[in-house]
């Protein structure tokens, strides 16, 4: 297949090369609906050319492909659905794509760059013998790669000879794919047996009327500067007034102020809101590389030589115990 591509690359037939390409994107979700970084991939893939399939593994999940079988460019789904893959262990999902790359031959596979996609995609590499490419936040062509190293706050070029593109692609790099207007045949497929060496029992859910961090259009977070957990309170009654999401850096989550789902950051959950707002967060390069795509950047910090002015549209240096409180009740009056 390999070889195919190169005759065809120095025939100069690029529809020849296109119609040899074909991409499966390994869809996430939770049952009921399928997440924007799923929805970011597909652009990845439609940008790589040729023919899109999406793989929905699960457990009664009738509402996510009936979603994705409407994503204009992609052509095919494959769906497997059984007990095994309730949890969506990376133990049970690896052989299901390994049987389709065997059969149909993907030049690529990808997914978003999320904890689903990170668990998964570089044990199938791994399986496939390729070395995977994270994180992935430009292509330049289906063997060259953009990808962020160093926390993010680096790039480099990658031009991959592997005989299958094992990609991990940031959702906040790529636009969100339609969701009308396509006509993606379905394919019901028979999962290979289960592996059995590990087993879902259950999640806890944080339960919140405040947006999901990741999709919130405006994202108000918290860092070591609020000094305790029950000073987030300030961050929440600013947020209620902005129907915004609340985020935090490691450094609050490592010094228990609040759970770790609430992480924004390299090592936590990448965000590109319309509006960030960064209060007591001094800016470090981890911090940094889960933000730096929002639109615009607001930065309240006592310290103005911290690390976040520098990024940030708007700075405010001021002690955030007044200048919060304040933000909310200018936000009531209107």
């Amino acid at each position: 297949m390999y070889r195919a591509l190169t005759t065809c690359t120095q025939r100069g037939s690029s529809s020849a090369l296109r119609r040899l390409l074909s991409t499966l994107v390994v869809a996430e979700h939770d049952t009921q609906q399928v997440t924007p970084i799923t929805l970011s991939a597909i652009t990845a893939a439609k940008k790589l050319g040729g023919d899109v399939t999406c793989l929905v593994a699960g457990t009664d999940c009738s509402k996510v492909v009936e979603q994705l079988a409407k994503v204009p460019g992609v052509s095919k789904l494959f769906v497997a659905q059984h007990e095994a893959y309730k949890g969506f262990l990376p133990e049970e999902l690896t052989p299901l794509i390994l049987e389709a790359q065997k059969q149909f031959s993907f030049t690529h596979i990808c997914a978003g760059a999320s904890a689903f996609g990170k668990s998964l995609l570089p044990r199938v590499a791994a399986k496939l013998d390729v070395a995977p490419v994270s994180d992935v936040i430009d292509i330049k062509s289906p063997d060259t790669f953009v990808r962020t190293i160093y926390a993010g706050n680096a790039l480099c070029t990658v031009k991959s000879d592997e005989s299958v593109k094992v990609l991990t692609v940031r959702g906040t790099s790529f636009e969100v794919a339609p969701s009308s207007g396509g006509s993606a045949s379905i394919d019901n497929v028979t999962p290979p047996a289960a592996v059995g060496k590990s087993e879902w029992l259950q999640q806890s859910l944080t339960k919140s009327d405040r947006p999901e961090l990741t999709s919130a259009k405006v994202v108000v977070s918290g860092g070591r500067g609020l000094k305790s957990g029950d000073n987030f309170k300030l961050l929440y009654d600013l947020a209620d007034q902005l129907h915004a999401a609340v985020g935090a850096s490691r450094a609050a989550v490592d010094a228990g102020f609040v759970p770790n789902d609430m992480q924004v950051g390299q090592t936590g959950k990448i965000v590109a809101p319309e509006l960030y707002i960064a209060v007591g967060i001094s800016g470090a390069i981890q911090h940094l590389a889960g933000m730096k795509d929002s639109k615009t950047i607001v930065a309240i910090n006592k310290d103005p030589e911290a690390p976040i002015f520098q990024v940030s549209d708007y700075g405010l240096v001021a002690d955030l115990f007044k200048a919060v409180p304040e933000m909310t009740e200018l936000l009531k009056k209107k």
